[in-house]
């Protein structure tokens, strides 16, 4: 069971980042555990993580602010393994180093600071940027097939029903085009089989042509052969 000192001390922080919140950050207590805290960090622009929403929790001790937080991330990212405690000098992997003044804000602001580099530490991997960007991409709809997560940040899964409904109305506006496109591809191969049925056509008439050899010229052929061979036996 958490202390006085530290309810009242989250609550504050809570207070605090609902009347001034951070950039890139947005964090809550859990309705029914107000040690277990649920953040989103929003990927930085011009970074391999922009356009992602990073979900995870911090899990403090009943003697914050004395003792350190646990931060575990959920989304998959390319730079932490997900739902392993990551390494950091304000959590709980350095205890010797925590300082009781650092806050919820000051330790996502931190965290978030450091998934913007590349030093390797206990619960991170490394990727390409092209992965991390592919699963910027992917993080929303990932994180809104989490219950807890649409239920504590609607505001972010009301932003994934709009991206969806644009690309939905999007793709009904273009599908006159993609008719067109497609009628004229259709068109397009239609032509070339018609082309292809000219030439196998002309084949068709020369094979024709050679099948219906005027009968009479062939009688005649072979009259003129038989003459020419006769010549010399009229001769005798």
């Amino acid at each position: 069971m958490a202390d006085k000192s530290c309810v009242k001390r989250l609550q504050k922080e809570y207070r605090a980042l609902c009347k001034e919140p951070v950039s890139h950050v947005v964090a809550c207590p859990s309705p029914n555990d107000i040690l277990e805290w649920h953040y989103v960090l929003e990927g930085s622009e011009g970074t391999p993580f922009a356009g992602g929403y990073y979900y995870g929790k911090i899990k403090f001790p009943p003697e914050y602010p004395y003792k350190p937080p646990g931060i575990t991330m959920i989304t998959p990212n390319g730079r932490f393994i997900t739902q392993k405690k990551i390494c950091l000098s304000m959590s709980d992997f350095h205890p010797e180093s925590w300082n009781p003044m650092w806050s919820v804000s000051s330790i996502l602001t931190g965290l978030l600071s450091f998934m913007m580099d590349n030093s390797p530490t206990t619960g991170s991997v490394n990727t390409t940027a092209a992965e991390k960007l592919r699963l910027a991409k992917t993080s929303l709809a990932f994180n809104c097939k989490n219950p807890t997560f649409r239920k504590l940040f609607p505001e972010y899964v009301d932003k994934y029903n709009k991206q969806q409904q644009l690309v939905s109305d999007h793709l009904s506006s273009e599908s006159p085009q993609g008719e067109n496109s497609k009628s004229e591809t259709e068109k397009v191969v239609n032509s070339s089989g018609e082309e292809v049925k000219k030439v196998d056509t002309l084949r068709d008439m020369r094979r024709n042509r050679k099948q219906s050899f005027p009968t009479w010229m062939m009688l005649l052929l072979v009259s003129i052969f038989g003459i020419v061979m006769a010549l010399p036996l009229l001769q005798l």
